[in-house]
């Protein structure tokens, strides 16, 4: 059953991966998974994406590499990033160009249940 509410997750660690989708199935939504930011910007179901958690640092393309291509190509998707490494540069994007929020590992299940909320139009 699809929700029209599709969270797409990109990281490069599985357990991360399947912990965060996890907790999106758990509030009702779709979740892709990848592994990668390529893997992502070549999915068929790149449109269907209404929000995006990414990993930064990521074999490849980093995670902020990945959004700032997906606002090039024309998509607005609300962004939570999450890293091991938050820097200050990364926390200053915070309300540009979709990002909403930088999270820092391990994902608090709360903050992320808050930031999907956000992201997704839910109270």
């Amino acid at each position: 059953m699809s929700t029209g509410r599709t969270v797409s997750i990109v990281d490069d660690d599985e357990a991360v991966r399947l912990a965060v989708a996890s907790l999106v199935r758990s509030m009702g939504w779709e979740a892709d998974l990848f592994a990668s930011a390529e893997q992502l910007l070549a999915s068929p179901h790149l449109g269907d994406t209404t929000c995006l958690i990414s990993d930064v640092r990521m074999p490849g393309m980093s995670g902020t590499v990945l959004h700032d291509r997906l606002v090039q190509l024309g998509y607005a998707i609300p962004t939570v990033f999450v890293t091991a490494f938050p820097t200050p540069e990364l926390c200053a994007k915070v309300g540009t160009d979709g990002i909403l929020a930088v999270i820092e590992k391990p994902v608090d299940a709360q903050a992320m249940a808050y930031w999907l909320n956000a992201a997704l139009n839910r109270p």
